[in-house]
């Protein structure tokens, strides 16, 4: 194996979304894992489901590389993290190659991290509709950002022999290696809904099969040694790798004065929600909260009555509770279960699906009625990366804490009374966003840990102390 330092890797990436990006990469994770190297995933951007696909490819963890949620100078370290002890990386683009925070120049961009990991990129270009037209678009990929190595291409949607060889021959002088060449394929589809594809867990049986189809496509139409070749290419980083016991090392001693001995020593139990409905979450944060002290245990609120034994503090991330709506307002013991915890004052922290559930109802659904308020599904798409401050104390941050985070919903919240509001929102507009009450924190707001790494302090502290 490579040290982490100089672990073979490259980006996939594409002109546009919708190219492919997905089935060539999770099929390149497959077909190397398939030959016996350990690959580390990886994907660009805050997109939580992908990963998802990645894990099944390669049996580790999908990690996310954003360099606007954690900033520039953490993309490195965090990819070193997640790639120790491998063979090779992937790192799945997002959106077109030179796509970034909106605003912002390349900020956050396939290329931007590409240059970052200083890997080489394979263009994967859906040649559907064009024929020698493909050496211009490739070309002006290649060229636009001297910085940015483009040293492959995948074709894919190919339609026939003759088409591929009318590619082949229009790109023979671009100086770009094909790398590889996909016909169509429907059996690597996967099926998309209102936030996108549908994640893993809510359909496995289907995307163990999807992932083994997309691998088999993959070893069968695209060059691996040249591939591997290609990633060995790439240059050694500088630097350590992301330390998660460092990241959350306090530079004070526990506040012990007000509570027992056994409580501040003692690893409370974080129940963080798990199952098809909650389903987004950075592996980052779990892994802090248990160096954190915590003893971190995953439950389904789909099928679990009652909370883990011991839990002190919750975690509900984000997902799609206004697919299960009808299941989660059944399972009424879990729900009073949670709002027993929340009323008594313990730490809860829900982003997204965690704030739906929390609110009174959602689609006419009971929830767990934590919080005075409803929530509806809406015609209106919210995404976007957000740049906020916390306006309230609360379990995961002081007032004054700045932090970056990214919506993505369909959903909206109409507040009642009784909370604080979480955070001031300074772009695209002005205006304050989630709730504070006693020991909830809850807010649309997706955030990476990992670039305020004092959260998951924090919020094992209160866990020790409520």
């Amino acid at each position: 194996m490579s040290s982490s330092s100089s672990v073979p890797r490259l980006v996939v990436a594409a002109p546009s979304s919708g190219s492919g990006k997905t089935t060539v990469a999770t099929g390149l994770m497959a077909a190397l894992a398939a030959r016996g190297l350990a690959v580390s995933p990886h994907k660009v951007g805050p997109d939580y489901i992908d990963p998802g696909y990645h894990a099944l490819a390669t049996g580790r963890v999908g990690r996310n590389l954003d360099a606007y949620l954690c900033g520039a100078e953490l993309v490195a370290p965090l990819f070193l993290h997640g790639a120790r002890g491998c063979d090779i990386a992937v790192v799945e683009g997002v959106m077109g190659l030179y796509d970034g925070a909106a605003g912002e120049g390349e900020l956050a961009s396939t290329a931007h991290v590409a240059k970052l990991l200083r890997a080489p990129v394979v263009l994967v270009v859906d040649a559907s509709s064009q024929s020698r037209s493909v050496a211009a678009l490739v070309h002006g990929f290649a060229s636009w950002d001297p910085e940015v190595r483009v040293a492959g291409v995948i074709l894919n949607k190919v339609a026939s022999d003759r088409h591929e060889q009318l590619l082949r021959d229009a790109l023979d002088f671009s100086g770009v290696p094909v790398l590889g060449v996909l016909r169509r394929a429907p059996q690597v589809d996967t099926p998309s809904r209102h936030l996108g594809l549908v994640p893993v867990a809510e359909r496995r049986a289907a995307a163990v099969e999807a992932v083994a189809a997309m691998a088999a496509q993959v070893a069968d139409s695209c060059d691996l040694d040249g591939l591997v070749t290609l990633a060995r290419s790439a240059g050694a980083l500088s630097g350590a790798a992301f330390d998660v016991a460092d990241a959350v090392a306090s530079p004070t001693p526990h506040p012990t004065h007000h509570v027992e001995k056994r409580d501040s020593q003692a690893a409370p139990v974080v129940a963080v929600a798990g199952g098809p409905a909650f389903t987004f979450s950075y592996a980052e944060h779990t892994e802090l909260l248990t160096a954190a002290g915590a003893e971190v245990v995953t439950f389904d609120p789909l099928r679990d009555e009652r909370l883990p034994d011991g839990t002190r503090g919750l975690v509900i991330g984000g997902g799609f509770p206004e697919v299960y709506a009808a299941e989660l307002s059944a399972n009424e013991p879990l729900r009073k279960a949670v709002a027993a915890l929340a009323h008594a004052g313990a730490p809860v922290a829900a982003e997204c699906a965690g704030l739906l559930y929390l609110c009174r109802e959602l689609d006419g659904q009971p929830m767990c009625g934590v919080l005075d308020a409803g929530a509806r599904m809406s015609e209106r798409l919210t995404l976007g990366y957000r740049d906020a401050v916390a306006v309230s104390d609360s379990v995961l941050a002081a007032a004054g804490t700045r932090v970056r985070g990214h919506e993505f919903h369909r959903t909206v919240v109409e507040p009642g009374a009784g909370a604080a509001p979480a955070w001031g929102v300074r772009a695209p507009q002005k205006r304050v966003e989630g709730f504070v009450q006693q020991g909830v924190h809850a807010s649309y707001l997706h955030t990476h840990w990992a670039a305020e790494p004092g959260v998951a302090r924090r919020f094992v502290e209160r866990c020790r102390t409520s």
